[in-house]
């Protein structure tokens, strides 16, 4: 292995976790191991804290791949609680609207997800890294003032009901989609569809590209594996 030259791992983000925080954990360890205080180190496709699932992590040379390996198509299964939202459509937040469920059956959830299938247009909500007038939506949005994000252009190749409790109102959905597809936004709109409101109660990122999640490596685990690797090292210096 050459962290230096350039790896590409894929890590099962823990929940809770940050993206940055997964990365930073794989620097430290790196560097450690390498005897080095410098190293390259970035993930393509931020993935939300409360979302789990694989992460690909550039070290080295190989974060200029990172625009590359972002374009992949990914695949998430998220589990939906249909009737309610969150200013966050996920659980960051608590609830602040509820709304009627009565009409909504399996049937009707399967004639709106067909809706989303191809290209569409969504808007990204205002809890996201996107950026508005140079700031961060969701530094803007936790603050309380408001955040206009305007649309982005999106595809979703396929998106299946998995799973429905009518008693619940829980709704699990597989989902493979472009880059950019935020899938907090999609529950957002699912609801909507529905005539009902929807957020996220759990996000797993399972596919990217042709690397599944059941190939990931977990976070706890990197120090083991890296030590039963054999590294280069005839040119280590700190990576600049």
């Amino acid at each position: 292995m050459d962290f230096i030259k350039g790896e590409v791992l894929y890590f099962d983000k823990p929940y809770t976790w940050t993206s940055f925080n997964l990365v930073a954990k794989v620097r430290w360890t790196l560097c450690k191991k390498l005897g080095i205080k410098k190293l390259k180190v970035g993930h393509a496709g931020t993935l939300d804290p409360l979302a789990t699932g694989l992460l690909t992590v550039c070290t080295g040379k190989a974060t200029k791949r990172i625009d590359e390996l972002q374009a992949h198509t990914k695949e998430y299964v998220a589990t939906l609680q249909l009737g309610a939202t969150t200013p966050s459509f996920d659980l960051e937040t608590s609830v602040d609207a509820t709304y009627p469920t009565g009409h909504i059956t399996q049937n009707a959830i399967e004639e709106a997800l067909a809706k989303f299938v191809g290209r569409i247009e969504q808007v990204p909500p205002s809890y996201s890294a996107c950026k508005v007038d140079g700031k961060r939506a969701y530094d803007l949005a936790r603050k309380g003032k408001e955040v206009n994000i305007k649309p982005k252009i999106l595809v979703i190749d396929e998106i299946e009901l998995q799973q429905f409790d009518p008693e619940t109102m829980q709704a699990t959905i597989r989902v493979v989609c472009s880059k950019g597809t935020y899938i907090r936004a999609l529950a957002r709109d699912i609801g909507t569809a529905l005539q009902s409101g929807a957020h996220l109660t759990a996000l797993r990122r399972t596919r990217v590209g042709d690397v599944c999640v059941a190939d990931c490596m977990h976070i706890e685990d990197f120090q083991e594996w890296l030590d039963k690797q054999t590294i280069e090292t005839n040119n280590i210096q700190d990576d600049k």
